[in-house]
This record gives C-alpha cells, structure tokens and sequence, in this order.
C-alpha cells in the first residue's frame, strides 16, 4: 500500500476511534467518520468495505498496540533491575509516569466501548478483546509467580487474581475519572495497588521502587 494510502488509512481509524470514544460504537456512522477524517466516502470504501470491517481493524489496532505496550514496560523494568518484585513495581511506577501528565479524564477503554454494545459487532471482537486482557494478566502474574519465589508473601495469592485487580484498577479507574471528572483517580489507585504489591511481599512501600523519568508514551487507552 502506498504512503498516502497508509496515512489515509490510519486517519480513518484515528477518526474511528474517536468517535467510538464519544459516541460509541452503534452511534459511529461511515457519513461522520467520513467527515471527521477528511476524506471521501471512495476512500473509505477503498480501504472498508463496511462499518463493521473498519470496528474490527480499529480494535484490533488497539489490540496490537496494547500488547506492544505491555511488552516495551517490561522490557523497561526487567533492564532497570534484576530482582522480580522490584521489576512489577517497576512496572506499575511506569504506568504511573504515562499517567502522569493528564489534565483532562481520560475517554475510557476502547474495549469497554465496544462490549458494552455486545451485539453491535461480530464475536471475534470479544475474542480479540479477551485474548488482550489475557496477556496482560499471563505476563504481570509471570512475573509475580517470579516475585513469590524470591519473596515468599505475606498472605495466600493467586498470581492471577491479583494481575486481574491491576487491570481493574486500570479499567474501573476509567469509569471514576470519567464520572467524577478527577485525572487523578487512576494515579491514587496505581499508587495503591503498589503500595498493596510492596506490602504482600513484606517490603516497605516507601522503599518501592521510583523510576527515573524517561521519554513520555501515550497510554493506549487514550483516543487520539
């Protein structure tokens, strides 16, 4: 595909998912799409043949970077320490850092947009969406199995459950900072699951571990 179709392309999906972001998915038509990205309805349906298709190449867009973002954290946590633990604090601290800088609530989870109007679109959309969910939880409870071995917790865990609660404080603060109208909400919450992890595995939460600031990474729930 040429360069201007590739950007042509990504201006459509860009266009996308911020209306899925406002509006939701049922309410996202080809016409405002169109008009949102400044094209012509030709260039859509070069590139969609329908609504559909282009829900399911947004989302899955939105899958390939969550799976990437998660992979380039812990990449960035396992180089800044050798001990597990040390490194899903780490982890977390970096969520924290892209968080940081918001102003404004963020717009919400794009999966959330798209489950919450279950039958507006095909199943491999719930699948696409578990499957994402899934890597999240397998590589943090990964690495919390790891943690377990070198400090044996406080309290009886499963590695899963409590990867599962960091992506719900992650999806539920979405929902508080969104009604409440508090970027924050999602900062207070991912201080305290640290807090939470530090305790379990009888470290000192003031002692977790503060990442040195780095290069900013927008979070991938965030709409363009």
């Amino acid at each position: 595909m040429a360069r201007s179709g590739v950007q042509t392309r990504e201006r459509l999906l860009d266009a996308a998912q911020g209306l899925i972001f406002d509006h939701g998915f049922s309410a996202t038509s080809v016409d405002r799409v169109i008009e949102r990205a400044g094209v012509t309805k030709g260039a859509f349906f070069h590139h969609f043949k329908t609504k559909a298709e282009l829900g399911r190449a947004v989302i899955q867009r939105h899958a390939e970077r969550e799976t990437a973002y998660c992979d380039r954290l812990l990449a960035r946590a396992e180089r800044l320490a050798g001990d597990p633990l040390q490194q899903v604090l780490i982890f977390v601290g970096l969520l924290l850092e892209d968080y940081e800088d918001l102003r404004n609530p963020v717009p919400g989870c794009l999966f959330a947009s798209y489950l919450y109007q279950r039958l507006e679109y095909p199943e491999e959309v719930a699948r696409m969406t578990a499957r994402t969910l899934a890597y999240w939880r397998d590589a943090v409870a990964r690495k919390l199995r790891q943690a377990a071995a070198a400090h044996p917790p406080k309290a009886e865990i499963s590695p899963e459950d409590l990867a599962d609660t960091l992506l719900a404080v992650i999806e539920g603060s979405y929902v508080l900072s969104k009604a409440k109208s508090d970027p924050a909400v999602m900062l207070r919450q991912l201080r305290h699951y640290r807090s939470h992890l530090a305790l379990l595995y009888g470290m000192d939460p003031g002692q977790a571990t503060r990442t040195a600031p780095g290069p900013r990474r927008e979070p991938p729930g965030r709409a363009s």
